[in-house]
């Protein structure tokens, strides 16, 4: 025993050294106005009885997300102001102005440019002069053409004497005439367009799955103004029938704001639950949202979210379904202080085949970590009072029922030594009592819990600059290394009452990543036992500057829990948690997860992936996730998938993106997905292939085509590449 304590605790130092670097104090400083040479034969002078910079030969200047370049500039500290010649192209916002001559205020930005084009507002602009307003609202070009076609050469435009752009209000043309290629074709004195969305539009997508048949989900949008908004589906499936329902989003102002929706079918093929029992034909889902300030720092939250059957929202929702399977309905009322919170939660079951710790209600109130007058000491505190009752669903009648009131206080010391040393001693207690529990299979006494706690924790940040490294292949222009050690040690003596003599509600389960193990951030309450442990962890940073900004270029973390005096289900070295990014490029990022077991020198967990996105042509994702077999979560936890995606525009026109998830255990290709994209100048297409392979069912294919226009898109170009949502109606 001694021997493979001694080793694994030489293991962890081992992983730990492979992180540790050289230590010191530095810092790097962010520049707020910056120009930079663009080619070697670049060059930038400061007149400094001027306040002022010159660039010739290709500079870029940056000024917070604001950057410009050009073959030669003027800047002036003081008034921010440039002047720019040759090349000219700003780029601001995701809105963009290219030119010859430009005059420019950072602070203001306020323009004077001669003949220049602009991409505004989603419009693309083009004339002899723009200029701003000081509220940088407006923009006023002469002799100009605007068009919303996105080419070098527009199919269509509006030529004009003045055109006014007001962003996200409207277009503005005086003198005005429409050009198809370079063709006239009407004349108008005035023209004007809003740049608002449309107050009423159709919305329509057509597609098959096998499951479905041939389908069109079809949405009827109504905005009222920018308060409300009432969306009707009307959707068919030939497979499945017709479904339908409205949904609402409103905002009240100081009354609140929320969203609405209903949704019904009558299902021809509904299936089977998870029993195995027929689900009915009629199927619906409801959901409601409510938030609204009631008073200063008092808010108060609503959720519903009803469904007849299980797989409701699965079969006709699968987004929202894979964001979360099991969404809960609730009632919330917050109110913050300065050093308290207080927290009414009323959570009942709402759907009876779904799980549910029902809060009828659940009061807590929490005080802040706060200091005890002049006194070195820090007091924090938790305490709650609830009825809870464990509703199984599915009709199985494993239900009780316990009210509970729970309160824990802690004082905490925290000092620094020798100016680099954390040191945070800490002493709490908890009091716990449970009523009887009502229950028709299982009764637990009414009981009285008394837990103590102590520990302490310590920690450092140490760093160091060398500030003449530079590597053109990892872009490094500096270096700061900073090292973030920590030990937590927890000592919790076994309680009056243990977890077996007790209902549990909010109990300990299976989690990916380690548990919290101090108070009052480890909140299984009806899970806490005796705990004898030291939590170990290495935080690095690795900092360099690009483009003047200071970035990550890695980050690494390890982390794993030393238990002193381990129960019978704990070994006593856990695993090893490690997380690792690497970016060697701003347009390169590796990450690694790892979970090791040192004690059977076995990897449980890991999860790997490289992202390429160099530009707007191409970009590639690939990645590999791996479980070990365990039976915490479930007879089939295990996984071993790789999956990709990548995305590649051929020209201007055309685009294509594919993405595949592969299981290497059985080599079974689960999922796989193809969509073609097709810019038809002033809207975009897009027309998906998905095939999945279901194991137990039938494989289930899909077609789907989308159409958006450029200006009111709906959804924004490759917007779906890591999400089925060509395939639904959200």
């Amino acid at each position: 025993m001694q021997n493979r304590f001694t080793r694994a605790l030489i293991s962890f130092v081992c992983l730990l050294s492979i992180h540790l670097g050289v230590l010191g104090d530095a810092s790097i400083d962010d520049v707020a106005l910056q120009i930079e040479n663009l080619r070697p034969e670049s060059e930038i002078l400061h007149f400094m009885d001027q306040n002022t910079w010159v660039g010739t030969n290709g500079v870029i200047v940056r000024y917070g997300n604001v950057a410009l370049t050009a073959e030669t500039v003027r800047v002036n500290d003081l008034t921010k102001v440039v002047i720019a010649e040759g090349a000219v192209t700003l780029q601001r916002d995701g809105t963009y102005w290219k030119g010859e001559h430009l005059e420019y205020n950072f602070e203001t930005n306020e323009i004077k440019t001669d003949e220049f084009r602009a991409g505004i507002a989603n419009i693309f602009v083009g004339g002899v002069s723009l200029e701003t307003t000081t509220t940088n609202t407006t923009q006023i070009a002469q002799n100009a053409f605007v068009t919303t076609d996105d080419l070098a050469e527009p199919s269509f435009r509006i030529r004009a004497k003045s055109v006014k752009v007001i962003l996200g209000k409207s277009v503005e043309a005086r003198d005005a005439t429409l050009y198809l290629g370079n063709v006239p074709i009407l004349w108008f004195p005035y023209f004007r367009r809003s740049l608002e969305p449309h107050a009423r539009f159709f919305v329509t997508q057509p597609g098959y799955r096998s499951r479905f048949g041939p389908y069109a989900l079809n949405k009827y949008v109504y905005k009222f103004d920018d308060r409300f908004e009432i969306v009707m589906d009307l959707d068919y499936r030939a497979k499945r029938g017709v479904g339908f329902g409205p949904e609402l989003t409103y905002d009240l102002g100081h009354h609140g704001r929320g969203n609405f929706s209903y949704y019904q079918t009558s299902d021809r093929n509904p299936g089977f639950d998870q029993q195995n029992v027929p689900i009915t034909e009629d199927r619906y889902r409801l959901k409601f949202d409510y938030q609204v300030m009631l008073n200063t720092n008092l808010t108060a939250k609503a959720s519903i979210r009803k469904q007849s059957d299980v797989f409701t929202v699965r079969d006709f929702f699968e987004p929202q379904y894979l964001t979360n399977s099991q969404p809960i309905s609730f009632v919330e009322v917050n109110q913050l202080w300065s050093n308290l919170s207080l927290d009414f939660l009323a959570q009942p079951q709402v759907n009876n085949f779904s799980q549910t710790i029902e809060r009828l209600p659940d009061i807590r109130l929490a005080g802040a970590r706060q200091q005890l007058g002049e006194t070195p000491f820090f007091y924090d505190s938790d305490s709650s009072f609830a009825y809870l009752r464990f509703r199984q669903g599915s009709g199985i009648n494993t239900n009780y029922a316990a009210a509970r009131a729970d309160s824990y206080h802690q004082l905490l010391a925290p000092q620094t030594y020798f100016g680099w040393l954390n040191l945070t001693p800490r002493i709490g207690g908890r009091v716990t009592h449970y009523s009887e529990t009502e229950s028709k299979i299982a009764t637990f006494d009414s009981e009285n819990r008394f837990v103590f706690n102590t520990g302490a924790e310590a920690s450092f940040k140490a760093s160091r600059i060398l500030s003449e490294t530079k590597n053109s292949m990892f872009d490094v222009d500096g270096l700061r290394h900073i090292i973030e050690p920590s030990l937590n040690y927890v000592f919790v003596p076994e309680p009056n009452v243990r977890p077996n003599r007790l209902p549990q509600f909010d109990t300990e389960i299976p989690s990916l990543s380690l548990l919290p193990i101090d108070y009052p951030d480890y909140n299984q309450i009806d899970s806490i036992d005796s705990q004898n442990v030291i939590r170990m962890g290495l935080r690095n940073r690795i900092q360099t500057k690009r483009d003047g900004q200071v970035v990550n270029l890695v980050q690494s973390a390890l982390v794993t829990d030393l238990r002193l005096d381990p129960n019978d289900q704990q070994t006593r070295l856990s695993d090893i948690y490690s997380s690792l990014e690497f970016m060697p490029r701003n347009w390169v990022t590796l990450r690694s997860e790892l979970r090791y077991n040192d004690r059977q020198h076995q990897l449980n967990a890991a999860n790997h992936s490289i992202l390429l996105s160099p530009n707007d042509v191409w970009s590639v994702r690939l990645g590999q996730r791996y479980f070990r077999q365990n039976s915490d979560f479930g007879p089939n936890s295990e996984n071993n998938t790789f999956y990709d995606s990548f995305y590649y525009k051929f020209n201007e026109n055309w685009g294509f993106r594919m993405s595949h998830h592969f299981e290497a255990r059985d080599g079974k290709m689960e999922d796989q997905l193809y969509t073609i994209y097709r810019d038809f100048r002033s809207w975009t297409g897009a027309l998906t292939f998905r095939l999945r392979d279901y194991r137990q069912s039938e494989d289930d294919f899909s077609v789907s085509f989308v159409i958006s226009f450029k200006t009111f898109a709906i959804r924004s170009l490759g917007s779906d590449q890591n999400k089925s949502s060509l395939l639904s109606n959200e």
